[in-house]
C-alpha cells in the first residue's frame, strides 16, 4: 500500500509538475485579453470623441456661414433613363451670371433626358479669369449630388472629339425659352446631332410659367449641388469668422466698378478724364451695341450703380451709425481710395478681404475674379444684412439665396426713387429729417421679406428674376399662401 501510495505520489507529481507554466500562460492571456479590451474601448471613445468634434465643428461652420456650407450627402442612386444625347455648355459673364446659368443647363438637360457634360466657364470676358468649372466648384459633389436626376460626365466622350472628324453643333437657344421651346424645338435636333453644344447660357430659361417641379431642381442646383472648392470653402469660412469675431457686420455689394461704369454708361461723380476713359473701354469691345449713353438720363431712371459719396448718405439716412462694420463686397472701385473717402469718413470701420487676410492667403486667388467673388459671395450670405447699390446678377443671387436661408435682411434700394430724393435734399428742397423719413418709407417693404414674384405677360426682362426670389422652392402646398399671403400677386398685366 505504502508503495502504491508512493508511486501514485510520484505520478501524481508528474502530472503536477505541468501545472504552474499554465497558470502562467492563462494569466498572460488575461493581461493580454485586458489590454485588448482596454485598447477596444480607448479607441471607441476616441471614435465618439471625434465624432462628436466634427458635429460640433459642422455646427460652428453652420452659425458662422449657414449658406454655403451643406452637410455631405448620402450617395443618391442613379436615375435610370435612356439619354437622348449630350448637352454641352459655355457658360457667359461673372461669376454669379455663370450660376444662374448652370442651373438652367441642369433642368433643360433634366427635362430633354440629356447627359450634362460638365460645364465650361466664361475666359474671354472684360474680366478674363482662366478659372475652370473644377477651380470654382466642387465637381465630385457636383455629378454625386444630382445623379437621381442627370448624367453628367466630365467630358464628352473621345468618339465625339475634333481629332476623330466629328463637328459638334453650336447653336445659342433663345432667351427666356419656355419647357415648350426645348421640347418642340431642342429635343428633335438631337436625333440628328448626337451632341448640342449651347454656346450661349445666360437667361435661357423663363423665370416663369415652369413646371414646379423643374423650378425644384433648379433651386436643387444653386442650393445645395453648387458648392465651392475646399480651398474657396476653408478662406470664406475664415473671412466670415474673423468678421463675426469683430461683431455684426452689413455686407455692401458695391458695383462701382471700372466695366460697370464703361458699359451702363453711368460717369455720374466721375472727372471728364474718367468719363472719357470709360466711353473709350465702352468703344473697345465691340459686341457692346450701345455706344453713346447720356450718363444723367439713366440715373434719373434708376440704372446706375449709387456712387459711393451716395452710398454714404442713404446708409446714414437708414439708421446706421458711425460703428457700423461694413465689408465692401466688389472688386477694385473705380477711383480707388479717392472716390472711397467719403463713405470711409462716415463710416471708419470699413473692410475688405484684402484688410482681413495676410496677402499669402489670397495669393492663389489673385488675377481670378471669379475666385475672389465666390469668397465676397460666402460674406454675403453671412452677413447681418446686405445691401446691394445695384441690381445685378450678384445682387439678385445672393438676395435668393438669403430668402432660401430664412429671409434674413436684406435691402434692396430703389435707386429711382433714391437719386429723386438724393438730388432734392442736395439741392436744399429736402431737409434731412425730411429726407431720412422719405428714404425709411420708401424701404419698409424692401427687406427681403416673403412676397410673390412679379409677373410681367410677354415681357419677360422686365419680370422679377427667378434666382432673385425662388418662391417655389421656400414652402411647400398650401403653405406657400400663408407665407407669401394669397393676395400678395405681383402680377402686372
Amino acid at each position: 500500500m505504502e508503495v502504491a501510495r508512493s508511486e501514485s505520489g510520484v505520478r501524481s507529481e508528474k502530472i503536477a509538475a505541468p501545472v504552474a507554466p499554465v497558470i502562467a500562460r492563462t494569466k498572460r492571456l488575461q493581461v493580454w485579453f485586458i489590454r485588448v479590451c482596454s485598447s477596444i474601448l480607448l479607441w471607441t471613445c476616441l471614435v465618439q470623441l471625434l465624432t462628436v468634434g466634427e458635429l460640433w465643428h459642422h455646427s460652428f461652420i453652420n452659425i458662422i456661414a449657414p449658406s454655403v456650407k451643406h452637410p455631405p450627402l448620402p450617395l443618391l442612386p442613379l436615375r435610370n433613363y435612356t439619354s437622348n444625347g449630350y448637352l454641352k455648355v459655355s457658360c457667359n459673364g461673372g461669376l454669379n451670371q455663370m450660376r444662374s446659368a448652370i442651373c438652367d443647363m441642369v433642368a433643360v438637360a433634366r427635362l430633354l433626358n440629356l447627359t450634362l457634360v460638365v460645364p465650361e466657364l466664361d475666359k474671354t470676358s472684360f474680366w478674363a479669369d482662366n478659372s475652370t468649372f473644377e477651380d470654382i466648384f466642387d465637381v465630385k459633389h457636383f455629378i454625386e449630388s444630382l445623379r437621381d436626376e442627370i448624367r453628367i460626365v466630365r467630358r464628352l466622350p473621345k468618339r465625339f472629339s475634333s481629332k476623330y472628324g466629328y463637328k459638334v453643333f453650336e447653336m445659342p437657344p433663345v432667351s427666356w425659352s419656355s419647357e415648350e421651346y426645348y421640347l418642340q424645338q431642342i429635343l428633335p435636333l438631337f436625333s440628328e446631332q448626337k451632341v448640342l453644344h449651347f454656346n450661349k447660357t445666360d437667361a435661357r430659361l423663363a423665370n416663369n410659367g415652369v413646371s414646379i417641379d423643374l423650378q425644384k431642381v433648379r433651386c436643387r442646383v444653386t442650393f445645395q449641388a453648387l458648392k465651392f472648392t475646399p480651398e474657396i470653402e476653408s478662406l470664406g469660412y475664415k473671412l466670415v469668422r474673423v468678421l463675426h469675431e469683430r461683431g455684426p457686420f452689413v455686407a455692401l455689394h458695391m458695383r462701382y466698378e471700372m466695366d460697370m461704369l464703361a458699359f451702363s454708361g453711368c460717369t455720374h461723380g466721375c472727372t471728364k478724364e474718367e468719363a472719357e476713359e470709360l466711353k473709350q473701354l465702352r468703344y473697345a469691345y465691340p459686341w457692346w451695341r450701345e455706344k453713346e449713353i447720356v450718363s444723367e438720363e439713366r440715373r434719373s431712371q434708376g440704372l446706375c450703380p449709387l456712387t459711393p459719396e451716395e452710398t454714404a448718405l442713404i446708409l446714414q439716412a437708414l439708421g446706421f451709425d458711425k460703428d457700423t462694420q461694413i465689408y465692401i463686397a466688389a472688386g477694385e472701385i473705380y477711383g480707388s481710395e479717392r472716390r472711397l473717402a467719403v463713405l470711409r469718413a462716415a463710416y471708419p470701420r470699413i473692410v475688405r478681404k484684402e484688410m482681413l487676410l495676410d496677402s499669402g492667403e489670397l495669393q492663389q486667388f489673385q488675377n481670378h475674379s471669379s475666385q475672389m467673388a465666390a469668397l465676397d459671395f460666402m460674406v454675403s450670405i453671412a452677413s447681418d444684412t446686405f445691401i446691394p447699390t445695384y441690381d445685378g446678377n450678384m445682387a439678385k443671387v445672393v438676395e435668393g439665396h438669403r430668402r432660401y436661408l430664412g429671409f434674413k435682411k436684406t435691402i434692396l434700394l430703389d435707386r429711382k426713387r433714391l437719386v429723386e430724393l438724393l438730388d432734392l435734399h442736395q439741392n436744399g428742397t429736402l431737409t434731412w429729417n425730411e429726407f431720412v423719413f422719405a428714404v425709411r418709407s420708401a424701404h419698409e417693404k424692401r427687406m427681403g421679406q416673403p412676397t410673390r414674384r412679379r409677373v410681367i405677360a410677354d415681357k419677360p426682362k422686365e419680370e422679377d428674376y427667378f434666382y432673385a426670389n425662388p418662391q417655389e422652392c421656400l414652402c411647400e402646398g398650401t403653405s406657400c399662401d400663408d407665407l407669401l399671403g394669397p393676395g400678395n400677386s405681383s402680377s402686372v398685366p
